[in-house]
C-alpha cells in the first residue's frame, strides 16, 4: 500500500516537473497571455482539467516556474561560493556558473524578462526576495574585489553582469551561431570575468 502511494506521489511529481518544462517552453514562445491551460495539457499528455490538479491557475504555474529557477540560482551560487576561500576564484566559478545557467535556460531568461509581471503581487514579492538574495550573493564576492566600493555600486556591477551573461546567447543565435558552442561559453566568460573584475 506504501509503495502504490510513492509510485502515486513520484508520479505526480513527475508530471508536474513536465508540465513545467511545457510551460517554459510554451511561455518562451508565446508568451504567457497566449497559452490557455488547455494548451498546456496538451503538451504533456493530458486534458486542461487535469493541470488543476497540480496548480490552481495559470499563474500559479508561472510562479512555479520562475520560482524554481531563482532557487536552482540562489542554492548553485551558494554552492559555489562555500566550495572556496579565495574571491578571485569564487567569481570565477560565479561567472561559470551563470553563464552555463544562460545558455542552457534561454527560455526561461526570456520569460522571466517579459512575464515578470504577470505575476500577483505575493507571487512576485516572493520571486524577487529570492533573487535579490542571489545578487546580495555577488555582492559579497564583488565586495572582496573592490573594497572601496559602496554597495549600491556593487550592485550595478553585479547587475550589468547579469545582463552581459543572460542577453549574450539572443545575440548569439541572432548571428547565427549555436549558443551553446564552447567558443560562446569561452568569449561570455572572458567578457564577464573583465567587466566584473575591472583591473
Amino acid at each position: 500500500m506504501a509503495e502504490a502511494g510513492t509510485a502515486r506521489e513520484r508520479g505526480k511529481a513527475d508530471r508536474t516537473a513536465a508540465l513545467l518544462a511545457a510551460a517554459t517552453t510554451l511561455f518562451a514562445e508565446r508568451g504567457f497571455a497566449g497559452v490557455s491551460m488547455e494548451q498546456l495539457g496538451a503538451a504533456v499528455g493530458i486534458s486542461g482539467p487535469a493541470v488543476y490538479r497540480h496548480f490552481a491557475n495559470k499563474q500559479a504555474v508561472l510562479a512555479a516556474v520562475l520560482r524554481q529557477v531563482s532557487t536552482m540560482l540562489l542554492d548553485g551560487g551558494q554552492r559555489v561560493r562555500s566550495s572556496t576561500e579565495a574571491v578571485d576564484e569564487q567569481l570565477r566559478l560565479l561567472v561559470a556558473f551563470h553563464v552555463d545557467f544562460a545558455l542552457d535556460s534561454t527560455d526561461v531568461i526570456r520569460v522571466q524578462d517579459r512575464d515578470l509581471a504577470s505575476l500577483g503581487a505575493e507571487a512576485r514579492h516572493e520571486v524577487r526576495r529570492i533573487q535579490r538574495e542571489y545578487v546580495e550573493l555577488w555582492v559579497g564576492v564583488l565586495r572582496g574585489l573592490h573594497p572601496d566600493e559602496s554597495a549600491e555600486r556593487l550592485r550595478i556591477r553585479a547587475h550589468a553582469g547579469f545582463g552581459l551573461m543572460n542577453s549574450t546567447p539572443h545575440s548569439a543565435r541572432g548571428a547565427g551561431v549555436a549558443p551553446a558552442t564552447a567558443q560562446v561559453r569561452s568569449v561570455l566568460q572572458s567578457l564577464a570575468l573583465a567587466a566584473l573584475r575591472d583591473r
